[in-house]
């Protein structure tokens, strides 16, 4: 009999929980949460048994769909000294890693956004491999730098989503120009533009989940 492990996978249930299987690292900032092979995370905002599901979202009336005002699915490219940043806004969680890290290349509320030139490229660099969404990547030597080599986890970030790391697959769920497969962040206040995937709706929402 094989002892190969199974690989964890993540299924957006349509109107309803995300349904994960076979994940070993689940956590939060108050530590370890017990992981089970197969488990219903909350995903309309509305449970009292965060981060699992408590069927709220039936009686609520929660909706999975995509709405409209949300980020266009696109990819822009910004030159920096012979590597190559992408961005697609669509994607992006606004974790704040890139423009509290490096303000005057990542800057809020400008057009463009991206200042190639206001820092080096190795700055630049480190500040788009905290990205936990997968929003920005970039390009050197002709390789593009998407993911990394870190084992399958989720963990519930303090009043924000579900970020994802290590490669869970997630099914039956288009991605975004460019989106890697390996990282990603996840909607669980139920109101982004954009799910399954975070747009940073639960700034704007003041999302609150006191137990995790």
């Amino acid at each position: 009999m094989s002892s190969e492990k199974k690989k964890p996978a993540i299924y957006p249930k349509p109107d309803g929980p995300y349904v994960v299987e076979n994940l070993e690292s689940f956590s939060s900032r108050k530590g370890p949460i017990e992981s089970k092979p197969t488990m219903a995370l909350c995903r309309c905002g509305g449970s009292e048994n965060k981060p699992f599901c408590d069927g709220t979202h039936k009686n609520i009336g929660f909706s999975s769909s995509k709405l409209d005002g949300r980020a266009p699915d696109a990819r822009e490219d910004y030159i920096i000294e012979g590597v190559t940043l992408h961005d697609n806004r669509s994607i992006c969680a606004h974790a704040g890693y890139c423009t509290d890290g490096l303000p005057a290349v990542f800057r809020s509320r400008k057009e463009p956004w991206i200042d190639p030139s206001a820092a080096s490229p190795e700055e630049i660099i480190a500040v788009v491999k905290k990205c936990p969404s997968g929003a920005l990547s970039y390009t050197a030597g002709g390789v593009e730098d998407r993911d990394r080599k870190t084992d399958p986890a989720i963990f519930v970030a303090p009043n924000g989503p579900y970020v994802v790391k290590g490669g869970p697959e997630l099914l039956e769920t288009k991605r975004g120009d460019g989106a890697s497969t390996e990282h990603f962040t996840l909607c669980r206040c139920g109101g982004s533009r954009n799910k399954p995937f975070c747009d940073g709706s639960h700034w704007s929402n003041e999302f609150t989940d006191d137990k995790n």
